[in-house]
Order: C-alpha cells, then structure tokens, then sequence
C-alpha cells in the first residue's frame, strides 16, 4: 500500500507513494474531495508555495515541495489516475475495532459501519448496503452479509506497478517489468480479497444479531417440531379413540345382535308354544262339543273331524290362529257355533285357494 509520509514543504518530494490529498490539505476529505475543493486548495498551496515567491522572500529551498503540489495536481485532476491513487489510498481505509472498542453500547455497529463505508468506495454495485443496526431485520442483515461475500470491487494497484523503461532501454526488460507489474496486481487483488473476506468475516462473528437469528431460528425450529409431535400426538389419539369408539359400536353391535337373536328365539319359542297351545285349544274344542255327536261318536267321525282340524290348522299362520282361537272362545262349548266357526274359516280358505272342498269331509 501507499507509504503514509510526512507532507511538510521542507521533506515532500514527487516520489510515487506521496500523499497527494495530505500536500493540497485535503487529508480529511480524500476520495471524497470535489473537483472544486482540489482546484481551490491546489491554488491556495501555489500562492503560497510557489518558487518564485519563495525566493523573493529569501528561501532557496522552495523547488522540492512546488514539484509536490504540482504532482498532486496532475494527479488528482486526472479521473484515471485519480482513481488509480484512491485504489490504493491506505489513509483513507478505516481498521477494523478491537474487542475492547466493540464493548461500548453501540460501538459494534458504529465502528464497523465505519469500517464498511469506507470499503464501499471500492464498489462497482451501487447501492451498497450497510450494516445497519439492532433493528435490522433478518433479511436486512441476511442481504449484508450476502452483498459483501460476493463483492465486486473495482480496486486495482497500477499505481504501484514499477515503471516500465522506454523502448531505448530494451524491448526485452520492459516487457519483464510489465509481467512483473501483472503478476503484482494480480497477487495484490488476491490479497486484498481475502483481507475484506477476513474483515466479513470477523464482524459476522462479532454480530449478536445473527446469534438473536440462529437463537429464533432454533426457538422457531423447536416449536414447529413440538407442533409437529402434537399434532402427530393428538392425530395417534383420535385414531386411537376411534378405534375405541368403532370398537364400542361393533361391540354393542354385537350385543344387540345377540340380544336380537336370543329375544327372536325366545320370540319364536314363545310363539312356537303359543302356537302348540293354540292348537291344542283348536283341538279340544271340537273334543269339548263330542265331535258334532249325540252321544257317543265312532272312531270315524272322530277321525273326520281331526283330520278336517288338522288341514286347517296347516294352512292358517300363527296370527290368523290367534284370530280363530278367539272366535273358538266366544262360540264356548256351543257345538253349532263351534261348527260354524270352523266352517267359517275352511270356506275362507277354500276361497283363497289354500283348501279344496272335496278334502273336507265335515266342515263345508
């Protein structure tokens, strides 16, 4: 980098690492300085320095620093060579704050705002973000630190190349001082590179924010993976409660099914007896009237009569027996009424097609 020297009349030369801001008194402006600010200064510094009023004045010793001013004139005068010398302008960098400057409430993004500021100089990308401050939100700060990883600076170092004798001095050496120059530039961009990673890299070790960051991050990561287990929890309970509630129904399902089918069998028993019963009172109803006899009847009749019992009773169901029975309890032991009951029902019967007459041989 540029040699910092002492500027004073009487020690500044026109060597190349002269402080070109520091001889026309714009050391705190530097690459900030305007076009008018240079032009003012440079005449301000002839006025005064100039040789042939320092020599009216008595002073022999003027020649060396009017060649300063000069030189810091042409320098600065020229965009290109301007920017060649602010390319490597060590006095206007700003070093980075130690640990102790950092321990100061705000210090951390006061110094390094500083430091990055004055880094912005170097930038072919404008706007250049900035460090910001406690505020900052993620992405802010995410963006930061993305810009300056992936800087890209238009800082070169022609300015320090050795100079390259004229062709009088051989083609041959001045080339090997050109090559020279290259791999110098090339190595000082390399190092300068790795210098600004190292500065990013520093004050992101130094930044609570990214730790506030990493620490919500966490806290945001924990949380969703308790919302996860939660969710996954009451997702395994309500399986679980459906598979018991599915359980229960099929169970009482099955109960009820059971209990269906024991009160249907107890049903069909009960109908089943109650049938027996009732044909037994359809039976011993015609018992009770002597078989349609006087006195006392021939196994023929009593035969007649049963198997004409027997033909009804096989085609009336369990409800039109009940219906019959009741009409048997009202007619009593009226043999005529008895008869005429039964003969009642074998015409109904004969009539729905479930009986034949000529079967019958008492009740027609």
């Amino acid at each position: 980098m540029t040699p910092r020297l002492d500027m004073s009349p009487s020690t500044a030369d026109h060597r190349q690492g002269q402080d070109h801001y520091a001889v026309l008194g714009l050391s705190k402006y530097r690459y900030k300085a305007t076009d008018e600010q240079i032009k003012k200064a440079h005449r301000k510094k002839v006025l005064k320095h100039h040789p042939d009023k320092k020599a009216a004045a008595g002073d022999d010793d003027n020649d060396s620093f009017f060649k300063c001013i000069q030189r810091a004139h042409e320098i600065l005068t020229d965009p290109i060579k301007r920017r060649q010398f602010d390319s490597v302008d060590e006095a206007a960098d700003v070093p980075p704050p130690t640990k102790k400057e950092m321990q100061k409430p705000g210090a951390f993004y006061k110094k390094w705002n500083a430091v990055f500021q004055s880094e912005a100089r170097f930038s072919k990308k404008t706007p250049v973000p900035m460090l910001g401050n406690e505020n900052s939100t993620k992405e802010e700060v995410e963006e930061f630190y993305d810009f300056w990883y992936n800087f890209d600076s238009w800082r070169t170092f022609e300015y320090l190349d050795e100079d390259v004798p004229d062709d009088n001095e051989g083609r041959d050496h001045k080339r090997h001082i050109e090559k020279k120059n290259a791999n110098a530039r090339r190595k000082r961009k390399t190092e300068d590179t790795a210098r600004l990673r190292k500065l990013v890299d520093d004050c992101l070790g130094y930044d609570e924010r990214i730790k506030k960051f990493r620490k919500a991050a966490n806290a945001d990561k924990n949380k969703r993976r308790l919302e996860r287990e939660a969710a996954a929890k009451k997702e395994a309970e309500e399986k679980a409660k459906a598979k018991e509630e599915e359980e229960r129904k099929k169970k009482e399902e099955e109960e009820k099914l059971k209990a269906e089918k024991e009160q249907g069998k107890k049903a069909r028993e009960a109908a089943k007896n109650a049938a027996k019963k009732n044909k037994r009172v359809v039976k011993g109803s015609v018992k009770d009237v002597n078989y349609f006899t006087n006195g006392e009847p021939s196994a023929k009749q009593v035969d007649d009569v049963l198997d004409d019992v027997d033909k009804l009773l096989a085609n009336v169901d369990a409800d039109e027996l009940v219906a019959f029975v009741a009409q048997l309890n009202i007619a009593g032991k009226d043999g005529d009424k008895v008869k005429d009951v039964f003969s009642a029902k074998t015409g109904e019967l004969v009539r729905a097609g479930k009986l034949k007459e000529s079967d019958l041989k008492v009740f027609k």
